[in-house]
């Protein structure tokens, strides 16, 4: 195979909760719901996430939610033929098995909570008896790291499509456990700016179709995108913190440059991790500032907007990055007003335009990884 592409995707948030287009409700400049309902808060110092609504009414027999979230969009992929490999990269599960004690014998439980059990779930639920499972177990850059996979599974001839999926929840066993390390903010999710104080969480899933040239003449699609690069490291620095100079982060993009055949200069605009803590942000403007100089292009991040969407964060933001090519436009980045050192010319509170026709998005996670894909427009 000499190419790689995107041919089909969609995403659930709470920003776009029914997988509509979730660059065009960024850009609308409405305002979510930033509430937790789905347990009490009462007793913790933080009560904002972004939340998708409705899915406790919406759950089928004894599923749990993140496969409800999930399931909202297996319609999309009606009508296109199998993918060879399923890839889940969803990473928290169903943690209503864990806060329920049912993994003690205090109640009764039942597969999902593994890894596998959802895997074999999707791959049940379309109906593609033949295709092989995997999993990814990358922190917050699981999704990434599964497009970074597939892509080179295709393009080495070993696949011909391969499916990325990951649904995560915010639930309350994530959500006391990021409120332990003091990581969320109890006001506004600030990526990139002065006074930023911690992250939100939020609900998200998705589902990517990666192919390669025979798979996309078969399905007689247009692709959303190229894939033309990726790199994946790990700073082995420490289980949570990230590396303070970005050095993994600058590898990764590097790595992705160079599978692309490009240098910094060709990339038009970057999509980023962008957590709205103040290590991860400080890290991230460092590893840019190291691979752009001072070369002002558009960076932004959505996590101010719709949560850290966990395993499903790189998915998501993935497919808006395909938006944006398609659009030439990326969007604001929510809570942003104060720029911090190196985000001053580079993020802004406004969408922009931007030109060259290719986007970098990269993420981060616990344990040290980092991630990172070059995207084009299809021409």
């Amino acid at each position: 195979m000499s190419e790689v592409y995107l041919l089909t995707g969609a995403a659930v948030t709470a920003a776009n909760p029914r997988g509509e287009d979730l660059l065009g409700a960024l850009l609308d400049g409405k305002e979510f719901p930033l509430e937790v309902k789905r347990f009490d808060t009462s007793r913790l110092a933080f009560h904002r996430a972004a939340c998708v609504e409705g899915l406790e009414a919406e759950r089928k027999g004894p599923e749990n939610l993140t496969q409800t979230l999930l399931r909202r969009l297996f319609p999309l992929l009606k009508g296109l033929p199998p993918a060879d490999t399923v890839v889940w990269a969803g990473i928290k599960g169903n943690a209503e098995f864990i806060e329920g004690g049912a993994w003690r014998g205090d109640s009764a439980g039942a597969p999902p909570f593994l890894p596998r059990h959802y895997s074999l779930w999707v791959r049940e639920a379309l109906g593609w008896e033949e295709a092989e499972v995997m999993e990814i177990g990358a922190a917050c850059a699981s999704s990434t790291v599964g497009f970074a996979l597939a892509a080179d599974m295709i393009l080495s001839g070993r696949r011909r499509a391969v499916l990325v999926a990951a649904s995560d929840i915010v639930s309350r066993f994530s959500f006391l456990g990021f409120s332990s390390l003091l990581a969320l903010t109890a006001g506004v999710c600030r990526p990139f700016d002065a006074r930023r104080d911690g992250l939100m969480l939020g609900d998200g899933a998705v589902l990517a179709l990666l192919v390669g040239e025979e798979y996309l003449r078969e399905a007689g699609r247009t692709p959303q995108a190229l894939i033309s690069g990726w790199g994946v490291t790990n700073d082995a620095f420490h289980i949570t913190a990230p590396a303070p100079r970005g050095e993994g982060l600058i590898a990764a993009v590097k790595a992705a440059l160079d599978r692309a055949g490009l240098a910094p200069e060709d990339i038009g605009a970057m999509c980023a991790h962008g957590t709205g803590t103040v290590y991860n942000d400080a890290m991230e403007l460092r590893a840019i500032e190291s691979v752009f100089g001072e070369r002002p292009l558009p960076v932004f991040s959505i996590k101010g907007c719709v949560g850290h969407t966990f395993g499903a964060a790189g998915g998501i933001e993935a497919l808006l990055c395909a938006r944006a090519l398609a659009a030439g436009t990326v969007p604001r980045t929510h809570g942003f007003e104060q720029p911090d050192q190196g985000a001053a010319g580079r993020v802004s509170g406004e969408a922009r335009a931007f030109e060259g026709g290719r986007i970098l998005t990269t993420n981060s996670g616990f344990g040290g990884v980092n991630a990172a894909l070059v995207m084009e427009r299809v021409r």
